[in-house]
């Protein structure tokens, strides 16, 4: 079955008057239908991207297509104005008009759009219907929470049925909770009304639970994209593993395929990267993938708990182990181990990657 591609982004670049690449050479996919979420710190591109594709954004170099036509590309002079792409896009901010009402927000779109009025009122109302806010159709938006504004903003930039939704951060000036809540519909209504959608956010958990495929970016660059499980489960490089929460980080040396040393303990581990034995090695692992308490046949050893955070559903506690300080996370509502005690500690092979040592550490970078 061939599949059908709403945007196509080949060897994207885009460089301001100063400093390196905003954008440097990144190319990707959307199939029809699929939600791509762009990953990564402040500074790292994302947002350029998004608005290179919406045409808010001039590149510099590469190519840009949506539905099989060249919006964007400077080495054929192609520019396409972002009224004649035919893509939605909500912000961080609401960005709905205050002094109208939920419909008259949501019907401005279609007003400059083939179609009767009778149609019209027909999609607005679906589209209303859609995103949970039926009974809200006559208020005026002010009246509105924070949320309950950000899905009229969402309602507007899907009812005249775009080929491309582009999402910046839209949940990011929403109070905690009320994001978690709206993080999990957003994925419902999207894929409820068909969206091929590009979203872009620095929150990891936003990534996972909305997108199809994760494409994790730094430093202006496309490190890996994938689906969310082998993102969190096969990071490609040691940044993508520490940027998605494998916040422990230990030097050692590869002394056979994968099995690598630190200062006379030795830990089976899972080679991310072509390595040869005697290569310098940087193994990374997540907290929770410390079992506390459990001695299995590899990966065996014993740790001292130096510190603890009880967090109410779970417990970080901080250990010393191959004489470093590391952090372990353990699910419950009770402490199990005391500070100053000494416990047995396990790690899968699976859970420990080893990627090539090329320098400094990218944990805080």
């Amino acid at each position: 079955m061939t599949t059908t591609f709403t945007l196509t982004v080949r060897d994207l670049r885009k460089q301001f008057a100063t400093g390196p690449p905003a954008v440097d050479g990144v190319s990707f996919a959307v199939p029809t239908g699929e939600i791509v979420v762009l990953l990564g710190p402040s500074g790292c591109g994302k947002t350029t991207i998004l608005r290179c594709v919406a045409g808010l954004e001039h590149p510099t170099g590469g190519s840009i297509e949506i539905a099989g036509r060249t919006v964007s590309s400077p080495a054929e002079g192609v520019m396409v104005p972002p009224r004649r792409r035919d893509i939605g896009m909500v912000f961080q901010s609401y960005a709905v008009w205050p002094h109208m009402s939920v419909r008259q927000n949501v019907m401005y779109p279609l007003r400059y759009r083939q179609g009767s009025r009778a149609d019209a009122g027909r999609r607005v109302a679906e589209t209303l219907e859609l995103v949970g806010l039926s009974e809200y159709i006559d208020r005026p938006v002010v009246t509105l929470s924070g949320g309950q504004m950000q899905r009229v903003a969402l309602a507007r930039s899907l009812v005249y049925r775009p080929q491309l939704l582009l999402l910046d951060e839209p949940l990011s000036n929403l109070d905690a909770k009320l994001r978690l809540r709206l993080r999990d519909e957003l994925r419902r209504i999207l894929k409820q009304a068909g969206t091929t959608g590009l979203y872009v956010t620095h929150d990891q958990a936003e990534a996972a639970v909305l997108g199809d495929r994760v494409g994790v970016m730094r430093d202006g660059k496309l490190l890996q994209m994938a689906p969310p499980n082998e993102i969190y489960n096969r990071p490609a490089t040691l940044f993508v593993a520490n940027f998605t929460g494998a916040s422990n980080e230990l030097p050692g040396r590869l002394i056979d395929n994968g099995v690598v040393e630190f200062g006379g303990q030795r830990m089976q581990v899972s080679p991310m990267q072509i390595l040869s034995a005697g290569d310098a090695v940087r193994v990374a692992f997540r907290p929770e993938s410390i079992a506390l308490g459990r001695r299995e046949a590899v990966n065996a050893y014993r740790a001292r708990v130096c510190d603890c955070r009880y967090l109410g559903t779970q417990t970080v506690y901080e250990i010393e182990l191959f004489g470093r300080r590391l952090e372990a996370m353990e699910l419950g509502t009770a402490a199990r181990h005391a500070v100053g005690s000494e416990i047995d500690v396990s790690l899968a092979p699976q859970a420990c990657w080893a990627y090539s040592d090329s320098g400094p550490s990218d944990m805080a970078q």
